[in-house]
């Protein structure tokens, strides 16, 4: 048994961690110069304001997939890129406070519709590009680890000397 095949059920983590994963926003950006904010790595990598932005237009992204696997017979969707993504640069141009406002917005949504699932909609399935097929609770799993990463690079920048 892979994996997938065990999450077939919502956690009750996950649903703590969609309601106060985002709160570390506030926390991080406190005190934050614009500067800080928007300063990138030697390295060009995103700034904090830009994977910031990276997180607003995944929770865009993550909400279509949701459609299509409550609507659609396990559809199939490619690895994200935002370089290849068209939403990006309008997210990527935003400021700090356009894309926090967006960002609530988007998240109390997906709260919102995460949690008035049915039990059996955790079991419906989509098939990703490189992991396979996967269950909504799998995909719902994949989205926060993913939005985790970020808030982690978020913490890196803003602390870089």
């Amino acid at each position: 048994m892979t994996v997938a095949h065990i999450w077939g059920r919502l956690d009750e983590s996950q649903v703590v961690r969609l309601k106060t994963q985002l709160a570390s926003v506030e926390l991080l950006f406190s005190g934050a110069t614009p500067e800080r904010i928007d300063r990138r790595p030697a390295s060009g990598k995103w700034s904090a304001r830009e994977n910031l932005a990276h997180i607003g237009r995944y929770h865009e992204i993550f909400l279509e997939r949701l459609h299509h696997i409550l609507t659609e017979q396990s559809p199939q969707f490619a690895r994200y890129r935002a370089e290849e993504d068209p939403g990006w640069q309008e997210w990527q141009s935003r400021n700090f406070e356009e894309i926090r406002t967006g960002l609530v917005a988007l998240r109390l949504n997906l709260i919102d519709k995460i949690t008035a699932l049915q039990p059996l909609d955790y079991n419906r399935t989509g098939i990703h590009s490189s992991f396979g097929e996967m269950t909504l609770a799998l995909w719902l799993e994949f989205f926060l680890i993913h939005e985790a990463h970020h808030l982690y690079l978020i913490f890196q920048r803003l602390l870089e000397q």
